[in-house]
């Protein structure tokens, strides 16, 4: 296959390609892509509407306007993506909030008379739909191969991990924040991942989209660890938006809260990325729900407690 030129509009679909060893074919990026660290010298070819560093509520009320005047979060810099002329542009149809959709690019492209790239849509519902774009992706940049070696991969490093956690004597029961106000909790991959780590996941469904949480739901259920990891967020903007918990007057009775078992975690860097850096995901669960188990080689890197 002659070489090809890809742009890649979704984090972890820039991970894949960088995990199938082409990086060098990579030539545009989204606003969002930032590892492995040599992509950011990409062209960046989309832009947020939003600022995404603000206030956990504000940012809510925004998005909540936009979708509902029918608006697109993001800008696609189609004049940058016709300088680039990509052979493949990777893109999602999971979350209109989460990153570029198929129809703005196909919007972005509707101009070029010459030729249209190949628009490879990615749908990561769940860990077996990971694998599934893993494919998709390797498939249209003809390294197939690579793709089942990297999947596999993947997976045998998970399962590892989720043999040692199967030695846990006891399964805590973990709330996961993907947003603080209001509050989210998380689902897709996520519950997977938690019952791999050797935990109960509270809320969310796996294959399905993170659901909104009632305050009273997650005092009712009283977990015994709480993990927050807000998307797109890392450490330092989680922990600026903790007041909205820390301030509700029973945050302090729950029991993750008496016993010293809330943390924050990158819901950048990882959970909310579903590609490679799936395992460290996993890692840091299972650190977390089994320290008895597992080394705690990535507190203060992907997850910190909160006290």
């Amino acid at each position: 296959m002659p070489f090809q030129r890809i742009v890649s509009l979704l984090p972890s679909a820039t991970e894949i390609v960088c995990a199938l060893g082409l990086t060098d074919r990579l030539v545009g990026r989204s606003h969002e892509c930032d590892y492995p660290a040599t992509v950011r010298d990409l062209a960046v070819c989309t832009a947020s509407k939003l600022p995404f560093d603000g206030d956990s509520a504000g940012i809510d009320r925004s998005v909540q306007s936009i979708v509902r005047q029918a608006v697109a979060v993001y800008r696609v810099d189609g004049e940058r993506l016709r300088m680039l002329r990509p052979d493949v542009v990777i893109t999602q149809t999971q979350c209109d909030v989460c990153a570029v959709t198929p129809r703005q690019v196909e919007a972005a492209l509707e101009d070029w008379l010459d030729y249209k790239p190949k628009v490879v849509a990615l749908q990561p519902d769940d860990l077996a739909a990971i694998w599934r774009d893993i494919g998709l992706i390797a498939d249209a940049l003809g390294a197939a191969g690579a793709g089942i070696e990297l999947a596999a991969t993947i997976r045998r490093r998970m399962q590892t991990i989720a043999e040692r956690a199967a030695l846990a004597p006891h399964r805590p029961r973990l709330a996961c924040i993907e947003w603080i106000e209001p509050l989210m909790s998380a689902g897709n991959w996520l519950p997977e991942l938690v019952a791999m780590a050797g935990g109960e996941h509270l809320f969310g469904t796996a294959g399905a989209h993170s659901p909104w949480l009632e305050w009273g739901d997650l005092r009712a259920a009283d977990p015994d660890i709480i993990l927050v990891h807000p998307c797109g967020w890392d450490m330092a903007m989680a922990r600026a938006n903790m007041h909205y918990l820390v301030d509700r007057p029973q945050w302090r009775h729950l029991k993750a809260v008496r016993s010293g078992q809330v943390y924050v975690a990158d819901g950048n860097q990882y959970f909310n990325r579903p590609g490679p850096r799936l395992v460290e995901s996993l890692e840091i669960l299972a650190e977390l729900l089994h320290p008895e188990l597992f080394a705690r080689r990535h507190r203060g890197g992907g997850w910190q407690r909160f006290d």
